[in-house]
């Protein structure tokens, strides 16, 4: 349904590359239209080194799986990620309990709601 979201288990990468057969296995699964990317910008919305690779995965992502990719500002996701994760009762041990679901989540709210304001 469109409008909803739901966080789905965190695929590991190494060295910075991720299982290729997990994300394809994943995006089987869901069968979705495009993928969402989020783009780690500076605060002052400037490009950093992390949005360069990221824009490098989010190309990657796309011709691997033939699928259009949409890059998501996703500032302050995981700070707000982590204060939800705080108002439901986590402890704080990130390293054990990681947000990343959560955050990438809250990336793809993010993109539905500029959807929903750009269909309005």
């Amino acid at each position: 349904m469109f409008g909803t979201t739901h966080a789905l288990p965190i695929l590991k990468a190494r060295d910075g590359v991720p299982n290729w057969a997990s994300v394809a296995a994943l995006v089987d699964e869901w069968q979705p239209d495009l993928l969402v990317v989020g783009e780690p910008l500076n605060m002052d919305g400037s490009v950093s080194e992390l949005s360069e690779k990221a824009h490098k995965f989010g190309r990657r992502l796309g011709g691997r799986l033939n699928l259009p990719v949409q890059m998501v500002d996703e500032r302050l996701s995981s700070f707000e990620a982590k204060q939800q994760s705080r108002e439901r009762g986590h402890g704080g041990d990130y390293n054990k309990n990681p947000i990343d679901s959560l955050a990438a989540e809250l990336i793809l709210q993010t993109w539905l709601s500029g959807q929903i304001g750009a269909d309005s």
